[in-house]
């Protein structure tokens, strides 16, 4: 019985040693799964600047900015924007409001284009008998918001 018994104990312990060493194979590593890129967000466009004058050049930009006027002054105003992506066309609408000291607007009008990368668009105000003497304002409004306001002065 005792060679019996240790042959059992002999092979079980080789299954034990066997079973273990199955244990110990080692798993393949996990694969990540491909990564998905995320959508790209639309092009965006803002206002990055307003300018006033009397005359612009080619690139539509103010060529003497100022804020003070003459009564008989033809009065531009550059604003010029810019795309998220460059080479995005990004529709708006691009809108100035000219107001008196008084808060009477003297002017609204509004573009709708659509902006590509760094760009001016020109708004113009002339009054042939003249503009009374005092302060004014211009709002700068994209898409319906007013994004920036210039003060200026006709003397």
């Amino acid at each position: 019985m005792k060679r019996y018994c240790a042959h059992l104990i002999t092979a079980s312990a080789l299954v034990a040693i066997l079973s273990m060493a199955g244990c110990s194979k080692e798993e393949p590593a996990a694969v990540a799964p491909p990564q998905v890129a995320a959508p790209k967000a639309p092009a965006t466009m803002s206002v990055t600047r307003v300018d006033l004058g009397t005359a612009v050049g080619a690139d539509m930009k103010i060529t003497a900015p100022t804020t003070t006027f003459g009564p008989m002054d033809t009065i531009i105003a550059a604003v010029s924007t810019a795309t998220s992506d460059p080479a995005a066309s990004v529709p708006g609408k691009l809108g100035v409001k000219w107001s008196g000291q008084d808060g009477k607007v003297v002017n609204d009008e509004a573009k709708e284009a659509k902006f590509t990368g760094s760009s001016a668009t020109d708004f113009r105000i002339a009054n042939p008998t003249g503009y009374p003497v005092g302060k004014y304002k211009l709002e700068v409004s994209l898409n319906g918001s007013v994004v920036q306001s210039k003060d200026f002065e006709i003397k």
